[in-house]
């Protein structure tokens, strides 16, 4: 695959190292006379100076002809030029990386579609899931994020005394952006499907938006309380506020400490919920203070790293249940083992590793990828690439025939994600996330791919 990148930051660099092992053809541009003399000697790709949003350099590096234009400086305005100018000469497929939430708020002007770009992307906004999915769900599946935590997998207990006992899934009514994956029953599991019927102690997994998954937890088990996670997050940065965002529900109690008192007021304006301290976590006397201790989850994503990884030790000596970690520099990247296992950090995620693993996935050519196993090997979930050739384009869920033992659990349409409903139409580019019975895979792939 022919690979443009546009800004040869941390990001820009990490993601033209990742692609380029992969045997991509990469070129990667940079206005720095002297980075690119440097990446030269280090990069096994093409390095050219010059200016990625200037329409002329894009004609000079055969824009026209590249499968993937990635515009990655840290410069808004600069991506979405790029990335619209790259796409407006001919480029199959424009990314760009995008900080400010004025570019992603559509309420009155779709930016993405009015400079025809493909895709959005913050890698704060990527971080923030990853943090985000163990604080939400600690008990969560381990599959493979997709949909950028838009759809997350979950498993339930039935519980003595649940009214789902006995009865069959289509008799439930369950929230619509719910769905039902597979049962586990005295060993064996089983894809569900409508005639499924509960029995307690059966273990569920649960598929859909988060909020709605974790609503149905009372019917599962009635007597199960909500209880409230203290989380505390040093440093008022953009991972930060996308990671308030994700922990809207009210069962989270969230305290921010900043520095900057200007940054405290900004936030305090926007989320009045939260609690804002104004003070440095860095000193030891101010953790103690604010009980730092009985935190459930402490959270360090300034934008230095070395202030991160000091206030993560001390959140950990005092007590903190659940440490997580943001590391901006590629430094660290040898350390990041052992910052989990000798310190006690939970959670190690970095802007530019989460960004090079989600392209990666978004730009791959397999039809088709393998997102987890099901229990005792009894099947798998499945992410399909559909294409324009494929036989279910054009048809709605309701009218595909899938073969038994096979379920639709998620659709993916460009940058959103949901349950598929019986009325939803399949567009060549969507992403269908299918659990799979063992033995049907071939099947599956004859009525989908």
């Amino acid at each position: 695959m022919k690979i443009i990148i546009v800004g040869a930051g941390e990001v820009g660099h990490n993601l033209c190292t990742t692609l380029a092992a992969e045997k991509h053809d990469v070129t990667l541009v940079e206005q720095s006379q002297q980075r690119c003399e440097r990446l030269d000697e280090e990069q096994n790709a093409r390095i050219v100076t010059g200016n990625g949003s200037s329409a002329r350099q894009l004609v000079d590096l055969d824009v026209a002809n590249c499968d993937a234009f990635l515009a990655m400086t840290s410069d808004d305005r600069t991506n979405l030029i790029s990335c619209s100018l790259a796409k407006g000469l001919g480029a199959k497929n424009t990314i760009a990386r995008i900080h400010d939430e004025t570019y992603s708020d559509n309420s009155v002007i779709n930016y993405q579609l009015h400079f025809g770009i493909d895709l959005l992307v913050n890698p704060e906004a990527i971080c923030a899931v990853e943090l985000a999915k163990a604080i939400r769900n600690p008990g969560r599946v381990a599959v493979e994020n997709f949909a950028r935590g838009q759809i997350e997998v979950q498993q339930q207990s039935v519980a003595a005394g649940s009214r789902l006992v006995g009865r069959k899934l289509k008799d439930l009514k369950l929230d619509s952006r719910v769905r039902v994956g597979y049962v586990q029953r005295d060993g064996c599991t089983e894809v569900a499907n409508a005639d499924t019927t509960l029995s307690e102690g059966d273990i569920v997994t649960l598929f859909g938006h988060p909020e709605a998954l974790f609503a149905l937890r009372e019917k599962f088990d009635p007597k199960k309380k909500v209880e409230l996670a203290r989380v505390v997050l040093f440093g008022g940065s953009e991972t930060a506020i996308s990671l308030i965002r994700l922990l809207s529900n009210p069962r989270f109690k969230i305290r921010v400490i900043e520095k900057d008192a200007e940054k405290c007021r900004t936030l305090a304006e926007r989320f009045p919920r939260i609690t804002v301290i104004n003070g440095d976590a860095t000193s030891l006397r101010l953790m103690e203070e604010e009980q730092i201790g009985s935190a459930d989850y402490f959270v360090a994503c300034t934008k230095d790293d070395e202030e991160n990884i000091l206030t993560c030790i001390q959140a950990s000596k005092l007590g903190a249940k659940h440490v997580q970690l943001v590391i901006n520099k590629g430094d660290y990247d040898e350390l990041l083992g052992m910052l989990r296992s000798y310190l006690s950090i939970e959670v190690v995620v970095s802007p530019r590793s989460a960004t090079a693993d989600f392209m990666r996935r978004t730009l791959s050519s397999e039809k088709v990828t393998n997102l987890a196993e099901m229990p005792d090997g009894s099947g798998r979930i499945l992410e399909l690439r559909i294409n324009h050739s494929s036989p279910c384009v054009g048809r709605k869920v309701k009218d595909i025939q899938l073969p038994r033992g096979c379920l639709f659990v998620a659709l993916l349409h460009k940058f959103k994600a949901k349950v598929p409903g019986a009325d939803d139409t399949i567009l060549a580019g969507d992403r269908l996330v299918v659990v799979v019975g063992e033995g049907q895979e071939k099947a599956l792939m004859e009525t989908l791919v």
